[in-house]
């Protein structure tokens, strides 16, 4: 073994288990699986959808979602309620996640991105959304979880009507 292989921080998990988590995740959503969605979230889970490009933080602006565990778990219930106007009839999305990469590995965390295309169709109309995923994930319990997400939308600064549907 080299000695830099010696120095390597340990890797929470290899691209491929990384890849089946974000399919997973993505499957959960496109399925309207909320409640297995929102158990992919540790307990102090941050989601963020900037509403600037190149945004550094949830505070120096508006966002166009920004939520912590609670306000998370509040979104979830409310679209599994189906009292959301917003979402009735609910939308039927499908999403592909690809060119995932590992940006920074730690023992305890790995910063992962990736491109997303959702499509969401709804009233007969049909929205396209694109852009990065950025997941901070972490070994909780044997599993890996989701500490945060940040959805970086290549549109973000145009005019979005009615985000409900989480990315």
């Amino acid at each position: 073994m080299s000695a830099a292989a010696k120095l390597a921080p340990a890797a929470i998990a290899d691209r491929g288990e990384i890849e089946d988590f974000l399919a997973h995740e993505a499957a959960l959503l496109d399925e309207a699986r909320y409640d297995e969605w929102l158990g992919l979230f540790t307990a102090d889970a941050w989601y963020w959808v900037p509403a600037q490009l190149g945004q550094r933080d949830p505070y120096e602006t508006i966002s166009l979602m920004y939520d912590d565990r609670r306000l998370l778990e509040t979104r979830v219930r409310r679209l599994m309620q189906g009292l959301l106007h917003a979402q009735t009839p609910r939308s039927a999305t499908s999403r592909q996640v690809t060119n995932v990469a590992i940006v920074e590995q730690q023992p305890d965390a790995a910063l992962v991105r990736s491109k997303f295309v959702v499509v969401e169709y709804r009233r007969d109309t049909q929205r396209l959304f694109a852009g990065t995923y950025f997941h901070r994930l972490v070994r909780a319990e044997g599993a890996l979880k989701i500490a945060s997400k940040r959805v970086d939308l290549v549109n973000c600064e145009a005019e979005l009507e009615g985000l409900v549907v989480p990315f």
